[in-house]
Parts: C-alpha cells; sequence; structure tokens
C-alpha cells in the first residue's frame, strides 16, 4: 500500500515539470527520425573517374553501370593514370577505376586477364576510401557471381541503428533521470523526512525506480512505432522478445543509476559521472564502430558494457528474428549484470545517507 503511494507521487512530481513529458515524448521522436539518417556509414556521392584501355561495349556498359549507382558519380575520364592520381589530389574525384586492353575478350572467354582490373582509392579520408571500393566490389560482384545478403539483403544501414535508438534512449532516461532526482533531493534535504518514516529501503527504492520503467517502455513503444511510420521497419522476430529485453535492460540501467547517486552528494558530481560512463558505454559497445575492429584487449573489456549486450540482442530481433531460445546467452548476461548490479545498488544505499 504505501509502495503504491509513492509511486502516486513519483508520477505527480513528474507533472509538475512540464519540461518532463515533453521530453518524454519528443526524445523517441527525435531519435528515431536523426540517429538512422545521420549515423550511418553509407556515403553517397562519391567521385570516381575512369582509364578506359579496353574501349570496348562491356568496359562502357561498365562504366554506365557504376555511374547509375546512388553512391558513385562519374567525375571524368582520364587518359592515363598519372592523370587520376592529379585529378584525386586536387579532389576531384575519390577513386579511379582502370580497365585495362583486352578486359572484354577475357571475361567473354572466362579467362584471367594479364592485367586485372585496378581500382585505386584516395585515402586521405580512410572511410571514404574503404567505402569507395566497397561499393565498386559491390557492383562487380553483381556482373559476375551472384551475392545475396542474407537477413539485410539490401545492406540497408537503418535497420541496424534502430536498435542503438533504443538503448541509448532507455539509458538517457531510465539512468539519467532517477540519479538527479535521488541526488536531487539529498541537495534539498527532502530525502531526511523519507529517512525517518517507516518505508523501507525496497519501497523506497521501487518508488524511485519504477515509474521510469514505466515512461522507458511507453518511450520504446513510441519509438517501435515511428520505425514503422519512417523507414517500414518492423522487428524480424517476436515483439514481446523484444519488449522482455527492454525490461531487463531498464532494471539494469536504473540500478546502475541508483549506485552513482548513492556515492554523488551533489547533482553536478551524478551528472559528470553518468556522462563519463555514458560516453565509454557507446563506444565499447559496437555502436560506432564494430567491436571486432579493436584491439584484442578491447574486444574482451566490451564484454564489461551491457550496451554492447543489448544492442546485439536488438539488432538479432530486428534483422535476423531468432527465438527466444536461441537469445538465451544474450539474455543470460543481461539477466546477471542487472542482478549483480540491483543487489550493488541496493547494498549500497543507506537511509541515514
Amino acid at each position: 500500500m504505501r509502495l503504491r503511494y509513492l509511486i502516486v507521487k513519483e508520477f505527480k512530481q513528474m507533472l509538475r515539470n512540464w519540461l518532463l513529458p515533453v521530453v518524454f515524448l519528443l526524445l523517441p521522436l527525435a531519435l528515431t527520425n536523426m540517429v538512422p539518417r545521420i549515423a550511418t556509414q553509407e556515403i553517397k556521392g562519391l567521385r570516381f573517374c575512369v582509364i578506359d584501355h579496353d574501349h570496348s561495349t562491356l568496359s562502357s556498359r561498365f562504366i554506365q553501370q557504376i555511374d547509375a549507382s546512388v553512391w558513385l558519380d562519374l567525375s571524368g575520364i582520364a587518359a592515363s593514370e598519372r592523370k587520376a592520381m592529379r585529378m584525386l589530389d586536387a579532389a576531384e574525384a575519390d577513386l579511379f577505376i582502370e580497365i585495362p586492353r583486352g578486359y572484354e575478350r577475357s571475361v567473354r572467354r572466362g579467362e584471367q586477364n594479364e592485367k586485372p582490373l585496378y581500382v585505386a582509392a584516395n585515402a586521405t579520408n580512410g572511410m571514404k576510401g574503404v567505402m569507395g571500393l566497397s561499393y565498386v566490389q559491390q557492383i562487380l560482384a553483381g556482373s559476375t557471381p551472384q551475392v545475396r545478403y542474407a537477413f539485410n539483403q539490401y545492406l540497408d544501414y537503418k535497420i541496424y541503428m534502430i536498435p542503438a535508438v533504443f538503448a541509448l534512449m532507455l539509458t538517457l532516461i531510465v539512468g539519467f533521470l532517477p540519479a538527479l532526482n535521488i541526488v536531487g533531493e539529498k541537495e534539498r534535504g527532502t530525502i531526511e523526512q523519507v529517512n525517518v518514516t517507516p518505508i523501507s529501503r525496497w519501497e523506497f527504492i521501487l518508488s524511485k525506480m519504477i515509474p521510469y520503467w514505466c515512461v522507458g517502455m511507453v518511450m520504446s513503444l513510441i519509438t517501435l512505432v515511428m520505425a514503422k511510420v519512417l523507414f517500414g521497419i518492423l522487428p524480424a522476430g517476436s515483439i514481446a522478445v523484444l519488449i522482455l529485453f527492454l525490461l531487463v535492460f531498464c532494471v539494469l540501467i536504473s540500478s546502475f543509476a541508483l549506485i552513482i547517486s548513492n556515492y554523488s552528494s551533489s547533482v553536478q558530481q551524478a551528472s559528470l559521472t553518468m556522462f563519463f560512463f555514458l560516453v565509454i558505454f557507446i563506444l565499447m559497445s559496437g555502436l560506432l564502430t564494430p567491436i571486432r575492429s579493436m584491439p584484442q584487449w578491447a574486444q574482451m573489456l566490451t564484454l564489461l558494457d551491457p550496451m554492447r549486450h543489448i544492442i546485439d540482442a536488438l539488432r538479432l530481433i530486428y534483422i535476423k528474428g531468432p527465438s527466444f531460445v536461441e537469445m538465451l546467452p544474450q539474455f543470460y548476461m543481461l539477466a546477471t549484470f542487472a542482478t549483480v548490479i540491483s543487489l550493488w545498488a541496493v547494498l549500497s544505499y543507506r537511509k541515514n545517507n
């Protein structure tokens, strides 16, 4: 009974601050609309030039095929490799393609040409160079062997980023706000009034967490709907499994916030600590860079990052759609983190703080 009144009090306190309901509504709309569009590794409009020594029908068709893609635009024809390198140096092209003599004849006969097709990219911008080579390889693969990408046939990067929106949003709301709320009560002295009441440690903690769990799940549902409306993206797997994983992550991240609030004496201290861990979580989660590209020691450290595990799980649900049994390893990791951190949060809280 006391817990119910405390939860109602927390909801009323949220509604008194008119800014919070606005943030709860606008944040999922903004993140869902912006993150998949901005935090993407797709690069369109890369400029390329061509050195065509073959001057055949096949080479002309090959150039037209590359130019017709949304990723690459033909910037010019170079007579020699020296001229092509000058275009790269003058930033008139991001890469050049050299088609050797006898290219069409070797393709028709299925023979290996003495001089293979040559692609050179400007590595001043490493991302442009890597992506440009990748696009050319995809186009070449489409004109020779048939290539099919499982689960994400068109390599749509948006479906890869939508799961990250859930993790980032819940960390900001279910993580930041409870920590700031509890520390704010410490600064105002109102938490001393709770300390002299018969309210138990569990009742106080749950009354602070449950409202934000509810808000986090409502925002997650908004994100789910907005992903469908804006991008036509729905989870390939079960929505019930998706919600289960989000609930476990809410418990985990809110408990982590409680630990920080227990050891913080001011709102500024709690904010800086949460921001520090947020940056670490994002960098080590595989959100911005693939985990396999990290050094071995960093890959081992990512196992301690709860955001890595929730993003991995949500990406599997969205892209592959496995059953819950297939996702038990990810669930066990998140559940273990949630249990350990929750116990730490409860044990570190003292009513006489």
